[in-house]
């Protein structure tokens, strides 16, 4: 099974290779705290950029470890790149953009990213 997201404009797409998670990470740092980001994390072999590499740019702030990727038409982030706890890659995919994802029925991790 997979599913797929995008930013609002639709310039930028993915698709994840497996089921839609139960839960997702809620992060209180200031970035996602501003964005409202829920995100799950998807080793990078289940992620594909379908559309718009071009149209993204990067917001890095604090350590640098997670890059930020956004449209520049639109301002959404659909994902974000980074490394797993093991050094592998991996992407935040925020399911706020992924249309067959049910908010209400998702379980919520709360994640203390304001003391990272």
């Amino acid at each position: 099974m997979a599913y797929e997201g995008s930013c609002h404009c639709g310039r930028v797409a993915f698709t994840v290779e497996g089921d839609l998670p139960a839960e997702a990470m809620s992060c209180n740092c200031s970035h996602c705290r501003r964005k409202g980001f829920l995100f799950t994390f998807v080793p990078l072999s289940q992620f594909a950029l379908t559309r718009g590499e071009a149209e993204l740019a990067t917001y890095d702030f604090n350590t640098h470890r997670i890059h930020h990727r956004f449209c520049t038409t639109c301002g959404v982030e659909p994902f974000a790149e980074g490394t797993g706890p093991t050094g592998e890659p991996v992407r935040a995919v925020n399911l706020r953009v992924v249309p067959a994802a049910d908010l209400d029925a998702l379980g919520i991790q709360k994640v203390d990213g304001a003391s990272f």
